[in-house]
């Protein structure tokens, strides 16, 4: 092959992988973010208060989340054994599309069926995102880990911006808005399904990483494994040290997301104002998502995360005075300048670190970080809007989460990291 068309079969890899953000992304636009909150709020939970729906909604992601980052490792640890981390994103991409589909039939008063659909839904998504995520250290070459990273993220705000674009216009246009959301929710499970196909048929499965001294079963190799890493976690101190700094910042990032809109719907926003703001963000996401790739590498990938968190802070402290539509907006526009480059090289630092024979392990415990970060904060604001009565001082309360993240990685040293994950590869390979 010459290094045109290897070059060229490269890039197909790398766009092919990065069109699963897009293609789950829309659960993210319109299931997570937009559309389902306000509908949750005002026609799932039409028969609570308006606070009730809130801290209901907060609960219910905390038991998806839950969920979730207890699966994550095991699951993890048994698809590096068997290489199957692909089938593994097939099954769990196709249990949030069903799911999500099935939210079709959610009606006025329906919010413990809202509820569960939704907890599916997100283990689905979360479930599938592991495994989407495991792949990034097999499908980038080291040098392009930030900005191929970033490149998925940009290819998700496209999609799902598009997604949740058509999906407004519906509940706009239509003259039974109720429906058109119903509706949304079917066309998402169908956008989801089409375009993860690309990653299923281009991207190579990494081969299984089995030693001769294991288990052939694959649960107890799988539960072996985590054992192991377990007690060999000082061996990976600077990652252990990240994942935690990760699990605290990305909890304020993660609620910020998930309440945003609901939160907005209690203070009075309109709804129109609220998913409008949401596709600004999508749009404003993707060149500032790129932009993060390029300032990696001028500043650095940890300087540019802290860049985010500041900005992050801002927003939450402005959060509390929020009253009129235009504070919403422009709020929605910070989010979007940082929120898909934090994120993503978040994920690139912490895929730098990791060894390639332990990808779906190392992402399996990268998974349940991120998803006990989304359980602190969503539970945290739903109890403290309800002792306060009102969810401002909740919005003020995840600025902790920004500060001690920030904190604890400052305490990485991710030169060291990769130096060690590198000497796991080869031990690895050496049988």
């Amino acid at each position: 092959m010459t290094k045109s068309a290897a070059e060229k079969a490269y890039r197909k890899v790398i766009n092919s992988w990065a069109m699963y953000d897009w293609a789950n992304s829309a659960f993210v636009t319109t299931v997570m973010a937009a559309v389902l909150p306000v509908y949750y709020s005002k026609v799932a939970g039409a028969n609570l208060a308006p606070n009730t729906a809130t801290a209901y909604w907060g609960y219910t992601t905390t038991i998806a989340l839950l969920i979730v980052a207890f699966l994550s490792p095991i699951l993890g640890a048994i698809a590096d054994f068997s290489g199957v981390k692909k089938k593994f994103l097939a099954y769990f991409a196709a249990m949030g599309i069903v799911a999500t589909a099935l939210l079709y039939f959610v009606r006025t008063g329906d919010w413990f069926i809202a509820s569960l659909f939704f907890i599916i839904g997100n283990v689905g998504f979360a479930g599938s995102d592991l495994f989407y995520n495991s792949l990034l250290p097999h499908v980038a070459k080291p040098e392009d880990i930030d900005q191929v990273s970033t490149r998925g993220y940009a290819f998700g705000y496209i999609g799902g911006g598009l997604m949740l674009a058509i999906n407004i216009a519906m509940i706009q246009l239509m003259p039974d808005s109720e429906l058109a959301t119903r509706l949304a929710f079917v066309t998402v499970a169908i956008w989801w399904a089409i375009f993860t196909i690309p990653i299923l048929k281009n991207v190579q499965e990494p081969p299984a990483t089995r030693r001769a001294d294991e288990h052939p079963n694959p649960v107890r190799a799988g539960f072996h494994r985590l054992s192991v890493t377990f007690h060999e976690i000082r061996h990976y101190k600077q990652l252990f040290i990240f994942l935690i700094a990760f699990w605290v910042y990305n909890d304020g990032i993660g609620t910020i997301i998930k309440m945003a809109t609901i939160y907005g719907a209690e203070v009075g926003i309109d709804s129109t104002t609220l998913i409008g703001t949401l596709l600004m963000v999508q749009f404003v996401g993707i060149p500032f998502t790129f932009a993060f790739g390029w300032l990696a590498k001028k500043i650095g990938t940890k300087n540019s995360i802290y860049l985010g968190l500041a900005v992050y802070t801002v927003i939450s402290i402005f959060g509390y005075f929020l009253s009129e539509a235009w504070h919403f907006w422009a709020l929605g526009f910070m989010v979007g300048t940082v929120q898909g480059g934090s994120q993503a090289l978040s994920r690139s630092l912490y895929g730098a670190m990791t060894p390639k024979a332990k990808t779906a392990e190392f992402f399996g415990f990268y998974g349940m970080s991120s998803k006990f970060a989304g359980i602190a904060g969503p539970l945290l604001f739903a109890v403290v809007g309800q002792i306060a009565g009102s969810s401002r001082l909740s919005i003020v309360s995840i600025i902790i989460f920004f500060a001690v993240g920030g904190l604890l990685l400052s305490r990485v040293d991710e030169k060291e990291g990769i130096r060690i994950a590198k000497e796991e590869d080869a031990r690895m390979a050496a049988g």
